[in-house]
């Protein structure tokens, strides 16, 4: 079977079921368990997909050799999806000027996360939360909400604030580099476990 057929041939299928696709489109690359041939040298399948979350629908995919080629693919899986009206969101990895462009570029708007790998803007933005959280967010307006989840002798507690300040996100994006960023946000994730207990942080540009 011509794998770029099957390919075509899936995605008018998934056009035909699904009118209009809205809300969260979510970026994702996962290895295919088992998926390795040791014996002729095959690595494992890594597979980068787009999942619609409301319509529980996967809506492309795409397979590279490694992790690291995400970052090609993100673009390739992009360019046959109409976006508009569609919340894109995708892990560190994907945090590229010309990933956020073209998701701009076709209508979408976008959550992304922020991670060391974007040394520069990283430090920025959780230099910013981390002023805030001291002074009581007093200088930086802000939206606030907290979730609790309970289960099998687990407690987790998420805390999200997002900043949407003017000029705090002009001071981040002086030359617009990334493309119609209007806001910045962290979540905090405490997980109570018996007498165990942790923290995690995350931070994410967003439109």
């Amino acid at each position: 079977m011509n794998p770029q057929e099957f390919e075509q041939g899936f995605f008018d299928w998934i056009s035909s079921l699904v009118e209009v696709i809205h809300g969260v489109v979510a970026f994702d690359g996962k290895t295919v368990r088992r998926s390795h041939d040791k014996k002729n040298g095959l690595k494992p399948l890594h597979m980068v997909s787009a999942w619609a979350s409301e319509n529980r629908l996967i809506l492309a995919q795409l397979a590279t050799e490694k992790k690291s080629n995400e970052i090609a693919a993100i673009p390739e899986l992009l360019k046959v999806l109409d976006l508009k009206g569609c919340i894109v969101t995708i892990d560190a990895m994907g945090l590229q000027k010309k990933i956020v462009n073209q998701i701009v570029e076709q209508f979408g708007d976008y959550a992304i996360a922020l991670k060391k790998n974007q040394g520069t803007l990283y430090k920025k933005v959780s230099g910013i939360f981390e002023r805030a959280k001291k002074d009581g967010f007093a200088t930086a307006p802000h939206h606030y909400t907290q979730t609790i989840e309970k289960g099998h002798g687990r407690q987790e507690i998420r805390r999200y604030w997002i900043i949407d300040d003017k000029e705090i996100i002009a001071s981040l994006n002086p030359k617009g580099a990334w493309k119609n960023l209007r806001s910045i946000g962290m979540v905090e994730s405490e997980r109570h476990i018996e007498k165990k207990s942790q923290k995690k942080f995350a931070t994410i540009l967003q439109v």
